[in-house]
Formats: structure tokens, C-alpha cells, sequence
């Protein structure tokens, strides 16, 4: 991988949409999510043919995946430097200069000539375990974890995003195009465990958990397979499953009986 990876960012294409990459979100996202919008609602009809080119050029150049913490983790022992940076989506959305959520994969700044001006205050390179200090802070914080890639297939950044990031704005909130894939697996909670405290409910991001009859359950449908609310359950009841595709549907396996505990030994 580490040869691919290096193989891939050695192209000048490549190179030089990176170098662009964060100057040109700052000029134009926050315009191209109102003309989304404004052609949506003005001609709906019309605008699945737009989402569908849309997407489809989406994951030809800057496409993501959701990764639970476990996942994101593995990564970060994969790639050959970390870079931490400052969120460009945070930038733009909430004018949050110096919040630094966002790692660089593979992208030196420094070796590889990308001059982030904007940024340039708020680069660090660190090590992989600084980096999974890192990622566990943002989880339990209710961060989400995602890869992206930079000019599809380079996976150039892990993100740890809120509802503030742009994907989140322009996919989950008013599904304007498709912008990042869910996860490989499917969160589900231990009825019997399960106290109905709701802490779950209030940290995910993506309103997958509901509350009936005093317990929580996972929506499927809204699930994003990230994991966070683990971080939130103090009876371990809660779980990430991998999704199995019967029938062309998801179908859950009854839990192993260490599951549970192996996710309490993880938030401990």
C-alpha cells in the first residue's frame, strides 16, 4: 500500500488538485450548496439528473467513507506521514480558523511543495500514536470519523467531523448529492442492558437512534455504522455489527457474547 499510495501522489494531476483543493472549497462551496439547493427546489424534476452527475463526479475526485474508531485507527498505521491540520469545512461553515480536526494521509506539505497559506499556522506533523491520541479524544467528544480520498483512489485525509462539515450539510441534511459512503457495519444496542438514559440519542449525529417504550433502538435506515455513541453508554450496550447483505437487505447476527464487553474494555 505505502508504494501504491506513494506511486499515486507522484502524479502531477493529482499534485496540483491538491494544491488547489482547499483554496478553491473556501471560494466556492458555501455558493455551490445554494445553487444545489436554489435548482432542488426549483426543479425537482430536473435535479435527480444533476444529483446523479453530481455524485458520480464526486467519487471520481473527493469522495469519503465513514470509519469507526477501530477502522481509523488501522489506517493511521498504514500511511507514511500524518499531518495535522486545521477543518476547511469549519472554515467556511462556522468561520472556525483554528479547528484543528483534520489529518493529511500521505501528504507532506512540507516535502511535497503544497502551500495551504491559510493553514500554514496549524500544520503538525505527529506521529501515529499522537494521531490515535487524537482519534480517541474527537470519538469521545461525538466526532465522526471518515477517509477521503484526493482524486479517487488516493486516500489523502482523515476527517473528524460534526454537523458543521460540509458533507454532512450538503449529504445528510438536504441530500443535495451523495458525498460519502456509511461504514461496513451497523450499530445495534443489548435490549437487556439498554436503561433508556437517551445519552446515546443526544451525540449521534445522524438522528439513527429512537426512543420508544423507554428504551433506545437503532434505525438501520439512518445509521452510519461510526460507532460514536458507544462513547455515550455506560451499561456497554450498545455495538458495532458488520453488515451482512441477504436478499438485498441488511441482517443483523445475534451478538457474540464478548461483544459487549470487549466495547466496555474500549471505552475504558
Amino acid at each position: 500500500m505505502q508504494n501504491y499510495s506513494t506511486e499515486l501522489l507522484a502524479d502531477e494531476a493529482r499534485l496540483q488538485y491538491i494544491r488547489h483543493f482547499i483554496p478553491s472549497v473556501q471560494r466556492n462551496a458555501q455558493a455551490n450548496i445554494t445553487k444545489l439547493a436554489w435548482a432542488k427546489k426549483r426543479f425537482p424534476a430536473v435535479y435527480r439528473f444533476i444529483y446523479n452527475i453530481g455524485t458520480r463526479r464526486m467519487k471520481q475526485i473527493h469522495f469519503g467513507q465513514v470509519v469507526p474508531l477501530e477502522d481509523a485507527e488501522k489506517i493511521i498505521e498504514m500511511v507514511q506521514s500524518i499531518t495535522r491540520v486545521a477543518c476547511v469545512c469549519r472554515s467556511v461553515t462556522a468561520g472556525q480558523k483554528n479547528g484543528r480536526f483534520c489529518l493529511l494521509l500521505g501528504i507532506d506539505p512540507y516535502q511535497s511543495g503544497i502551500d495551504y497559506a491559510d493553514l500554514r499556522h496549524s500544520l503538525e506533523t505527529i506521529t501515529p500514536a499522537e494521531a490515535k491520541r487524537l482519534l480517541r479524544e474527537f470519538d469521545r467528544q461525538g466526532l465522526v470519523h471518515s477517509v477521503w480520498t484526493m482524486k479517487t483512489p488516493f486516500i489523502g485525509a482523515l476527517c473528524n467531523c460534526n454537523q458543521e462539515c460540509l458533507a454532512y450539510r450538503i449529504q445528510v441534511k438536504n441530500n443535495l448529492l451523495e458525498l460519502m459512503f456509511k461504514a461496513e457495519y451497523l450499530a445495534a444496542i443489548d435490549a437487556e442492558r439498554c436503561t433508556g438514559c437517551r445519552r446515546c440519542q443526544r451525540l449521534c449525529q445522524f438522528e439513527a437512534i429512537v426512543y420508544k417504550y423507554g428504551q433506545c433502538f437503532v434505525s438501520s435506515e439512518k445509521c452510519y455504522g461510526c460507532g460514536v455513541c458507544r462513547q455515550a453508554c455506560n451499561e456497554g450496550a450498545i455495538f458495532l455489527q458488520p453488515k451482512n447483505i441477504i436478499d438485498g437487505g441488511f441482517s443483523l447476527p445475534a451478538p457474540a457474547d464478548n461483544q459487549v464487553s470487549v466495547v466496555k474494555n474500549t471505552q475504558k
